[in-house]
């Protein structure tokens, strides 16, 4: 039985499944399911779509759609593992969010998404962050990453505001910085001192582990 509801809230995530993964993950609480098992099975699935999408075989749609079921079935996985007390090992804290001026959430949330499933604490800031909010989260959350993304070219360079920030408040060393965004690329990444940069998503994740030295 166990195996059967594991496979089913597997293939929500692989078949794309939006409408039916919280009833999913709920059923295969109730059933009794462990719950950190029942995350693992999350995780290594989006982690496939993950793989396919950097290999060409899926696109932007089905990663997006991918994003959706896990926000829909992990809330009632983590309420779970909660409740039995148990406790899941953070990979790290991220602090994320897209620039002020930028009001662009789809790419930013399909990131937090994936972090959040491969096992990092994250913390949303959501859109149109402005750079004294993503100091104030650094300064509170003492994260080990802050992700930030910008979709259009003329908020780009909030990015390098907020780096610039990060220097004159004394706690740029206390941080790994990760940038992305349709406008970004490696160069300007290099040239605002960001210490990572990611093209899509998934690579976002690749980067954030590399950055804390996590195989």
């Amino acid at each position: 039985m166990n195996s059967d509801i594991l496979d089913r809230l597997k293939n929500t995530v692989l078949q794309f499944d939006i409408d039916s993964a919280e009833d999913v993950a709920k059923k295969a609480v109730e059933s009794g399911v462990d719950p950190l098992r029942a995350a693992s099975i999350l995780t290594s699935a989006i982690r496939k779509i993950g793989d396919r999408f950097g290999a060409g075989e899926l696109f932007l749609p089905d990663l997006v759609c991918a994003a959706a079921v896990l926000k829909k079935a992990f809330p009632v996985i983590n309420s779970a593992i909660e409740k039995n007390g148990k406790e899941t090992k953070s990979l790290g804290k991220v602090v994320i969010g897209t620039v002020s001026g930028d009001i662009h959430s789809i790419g930013k949330g399909m990131v937090a998404t994936l972090l959040y499933a491969a096992g990092f604490e994250v913390i949303d800031l959501g859109i149109n962050v402005k750079g004294e909010d993503f100091l104030s989260a650094v300064k509170k959350n003492n994260p080990d990453i802050l992700a930030m993304s910008a979709l259009l070219t003329t908020t780009a360079a909030e990015q390098r505001n907020v780096i610039e920030g990060l220097k004159k408040e004394g706690i740029r060393s206390n941080v790994k910085v990760i940038v992305g965004g349709s406008p970004i690329n490696q160069e300007f990444a290099d040239s605002i001192g960001a210490d990572g940069y990611g093209a899509t998503a998934p690579e976002g994740v690749k980067i954030a582990k590399e950055l804390l030295g996590i195989d």
